[in-house]
């Protein structure tokens, strides 16, 4: 089961860290995945989910790249990723899909559609989805939590 927290979040949203490189890192080094928003403007790469907001290099979604799920939040940002020449970058777009397929083959299941085998089970918690234990991975802003429900199986 893959633990992937929702813009750096872990034990519920919190709009003053979420999408920060430094909470990104963070919750990495604790061994979580992270679902980060990504913006490409001009020539600049960008974290944010409403607004591109922080500025990040190449080198950040290198570094990271198999611990970063990436939701392209612009045209500019999938195009950017489609090009790119990082290795294995897992990134998708999706708006309200019922689900979406990322660049790694992944299927990102929407809020309420579980179970889905081997899926990745979007924010749970929005309407307290039970059948996990078949997923690939689950992504929430209270990822902590599941870690710890789920994370002895």
């Amino acid at each position: 089961m893959r633990y992937i927290s929702h813009r750096g979040n872990l034990i519920g949203p919190d709009r003053k860290v979420e999408n920060t490189p430094s909470q990104i890192q963070k919750v990495i080094e604790m061994d979580y995945d992270c679902e980060i928003d990504l913006w490409y403007i001009g020539e600049s790469l960008l974290l944010g989910h409403d607004e591109a907001q922080y500025l990040i290099e190449k080198e950040f979604l290198e570094k990271y790249s198999n611990k970063i799920w990436v939701h392209c939040k612009n045209i500019g940002a999938i195009l950017w990723c489609k090009e790119s020449e990082i290795r294995d970058l897992n990134f998708f777009w999706h708006q309200e899909d019922d689900v979406t397929l990322t660049s790694r083959g992944f299927i990102w299941a929407y809020p309420g559609l579980q179970p889905i085998t081997n899926s990745i089970a979007v924010m749970p918690e929005i309407n307290n989805e039970k059948e996990l234990r078949n997923c690939f991975g689950i992504c929430s802003d209270r990822i902590a939590f599941y870690k710890k429900e789920y994370g002895k199986i």
